[in-house]
């Protein structure tokens, strides 16, 4: 199993001004630091985090974590003078863990997300998020405005990037001495010959940096704040008719029969779909996709479900939990949980932690007991913008 590290880069800070380091300044009634914490801790993909911070302010920093004690947020490390020796020291700090792969991210991005953190971590090689640069470009002269600068092909990196572990270790060794320090951790590894994957990247995974930037945060956390939470209720059944598998919440499983529908009949995909749509206040199913249009006859019912979340994304809002139970005899279901919530998770663009699937039998009672159909109750719960 691939065991994945972060070190989070939090040294002086004080180019925002003030005497207390921009890490540590308050956000929304939370340091910095604090969320950048929080939202690494909520990606599962990650096994240890390790911060490196100038030992002037381990008082700022004892507060800032204090009450996010986890067994993955380890003790933090002394950095250097400068953030490449800061990250090169915590580096060997993580050496005695042996982790597979590093990810090294600034303390000052609070607002990474899981699936951009978890793309990472599953990539084998270098890689960093980045935007492609859009804006026209042009280098400073003494007049200024001088010379433009073509923007294909460009690219602005955001953090976290991520390394194998003993690669990006042995190159930040072997670059202490240079003469010309490195733009970041991508350039150091780069020099030693690796190459660094683009992954898109997030516009709000922004660095503050200035009282601009923070002001934008403020605004970012005070939108997200301001939320409600719904929930809605979803509840398919389908008859067994000869066949040679079901397709339960995205994934086919072998049996002697199949369920009977107008599409799929994927009783999971079906309930999760409607939870979805109630807790929008926005129907179900047969008014979005009616079956008595002919062209979503054998419909795979991810469609049904993907249009689902995908209006939970328009509205602004995100999908905090979905909890699945599909009601049979047979076929047994729990071999089969994890790629199932793993499946769903895919088609709803969010992290399998949100996602429970289990299933109970109806003890030989009714015609689900008979084994002449299946179920399916599902529960969702949404955040969306007041």
């Amino acid at each position: 199993m691939t065991t994945a590290a972060i070190i989070v880069a939090a040294g002086k800070g004080l180019r925002l001004g003030g005497a207390v380091p921009k890490q540590y300044q308050d956000l929304g009634g939370k340091t910095v630091l604090t969320r950048t914490v929080e939202a690494l801790l909520a990606c599962q993909g990650i096994n240890l985090i390790l911060t490196a911070i100038h030992m002037d302010f381990r008082g700022y920093y004892d507060d800032a974590i204090a009450g996010l004690q986890a067994d993955r947020l380890l003790p933090p490390t002394a950095g250097g003078d400068d953030r490449a020796s800061s990250v090169r020291l915590a580096l060997e700090a993580l050496a005695p863990h042996a982790p597979d792969r590093v990810l090294i991210h600034d303390a000052a991005r609070p607002f990474v997300q899981s699936d951009l953190l978890n793309q990472l971590c599953a990539t084998d090689g270098g890689a960093i998020l980045a935007e492609p640069v859009v804006d026209a470009l042009w280098r400073e002269g003494v007049a200024g405005a001088e010379t433009p600068v073509p923007r294909a092909g460009l690219w602005r990196a955001q953090t976290p990037q991520a390394f194998p572990f003993a690669g990006i270790l042995d190159a930040h060794r072997a670059d202490v001495a240079s003469d010309s320090p490195a733009l970041d951790d991508a350039e150091t590894y780069r020099r030693a010959g690796c190459d660094v994957a683009l992954i898109a990247g997030d516009p709000d995974n922004f660095k503050i940096t200035t009282t601009a930037d923070m002001d934008r945060a403020r605004r970012l956390v005070a939108k997200e704040t301001c939320m409600e939470i719904r929930t809605g209720h979803g509840f398919d059944v389908h008859r067994f008719v000869p066949g040679d598998g079901v397709w339960l919440c995205g994934v086919h499983l072998p049996h002697s029969h199949r369920l009977d529908g107008h599409s799929d009949a994927d009783v999971g995909l079906h309930a999760l779909a409607d939870a979805l749509y109630g807790a929008l206040a926005d129907g179900d199913i047969g008014q979005h996709f009616p079956p008595s249009d002919p062209q979503w006859k054998g419909t795979e019912s991810h469609v049904f479900l993907s249009h689902a979340a995908g209006l939970v994304r328009e509205r602004g809002g995100r999908v905090v939990n979905a909890d699945i139970t599909l009601l049979c005899e047979t076929p047994k279901i729990g071999p089969h949980a994890n790629a199932m919530q793993a499946r769903i998770a895919e088609i709803m663009d969010t992290d399998a932690s949100r996602i429970s699937v289990k299933a109970t039998t109806m003890e030989r009672m009714g015609f689900i007991g008979r084994e002449e159909g299946m179920g399916c109750i599902a529960n969702a719960t949404v955040e969306l913008p007041l």
